[in-house]
């Protein structure tokens, strides 16, 4: 059983950056892929991107790349969406989930474990 909690959300102008964390306890932390997911109001929940277990290998949606980064400090049981050039349309709740197969996924259905989500909000 893996618990996860967000945090760093907030409202940025655009242009800004914001760093959300998410921290997970459960001894299994450091075996699980790690997924960042965002919702919007009126939209489906979508993907971010993903980081694998290690760390070594991550993947972006086309939306974020060279925009947003993902972490992981498995010491700390911590995982990290680092975001730059924030746009209007980056609001949305930011969910990070775990997942117990290996394999990174876009798919939401794919992931085992989800957080609460943290809001971030992009003024233009």
């Amino acid at each position: 059983q893996v618990q996860l909690v967000e945090s760093g959300g907030g409202l940025v102008q655009a242009g800004g950056s914001l760093r959300l964390s998410c921290a997970a306890s459960g001894r299994t932390f450091s075996n699980n892929e790690m997924g960042w997911f965002r919702q919007a109001p009126g939209k489906e929940r979508e993907s971010v991107g993903a980081i694998s277990w290690t760390g070594g290998s991550t993947y972006y949606v086309d939306s974020v790349k060279g925009r947003f980064t993902i972490s992981r400090d498995n010491a700390k049981n911590t995982v990290y969406l680092q975001m730059n050039s924030l746009k209007p349309e980056d609001t949305a709740v930011y969910y990070c989930a775990a997942r117990k197969l290996r394999g990174l996924s876009s798919n939401p259905n794919d992931y085992d474990y989800w957080g609460q989500g943290t809001q971030v909000t992009v003024s233009s």
